[in-house]
């Protein structure tokens, strides 16, 4: 069991969230309205794992969740990095103007990040929001 360094983490879930926040609301749409309007096929598993790990930042951190979010972003990120990824497929859709999308990324602001909850509902919405992503929180008993 380790110790989960809570200034390092506020930096790691501001960012984090801000990310995601770019993603959802840059080039997700961006991706989409570049496809004729379809969503791409990878868009509904990249919204179910943001979903799942903003749901994880909502906690107080534990060695658990750290743990949980790192097994969902090795596997995120490939989704997102890999070959016909997120990335790939928005620098190919966006062709002569990719430049324009990364300054518009470049210019997402910090995200206010809310004081961490413990609550039994808070504690509910991220075991109900892993289990819609296909995910269940990591334990220190493995």
């Amino acid at each position: 069991m380790g110790h989960v360094e809570q200034g390092v983490y506020d930096q790691f879930r501001a960012g984090l969230l801000r990310h995601i926040g770019m993603e959802e609301k840059i080039l997700l749409p961006m991706a989409q309205k570049l496809s004729g309007g379809e969503p791409l096929s990878l868009a509904p598993k990249l919204r179910l794992d943001h979903g799942a790990i903003a749901a994880l930042l909502m906690p107080t951190p534990t060695t658990d969740i750290v743990a949980t979010l790192r097994k969902i972003l090795e596997q995120h990120n490939l989704v997102e990095e890999g070959p016909d990824g997120l990335y790939d497929i928005c620098d190919r859709l966006a062709g002569a103007d990719a430049e324009q999308v990364v300054t518009r990324l470049r210019a997402t602001p910090e995200v206010a990040v809310l004081p961490h909850s413990d609550t039994p509902a808070v504690l509910g919405a991220v075991h109900r929001a892993l289990e819609r992503a296909g995910y269940t929180l990591v334990s220190d008993s493995r």
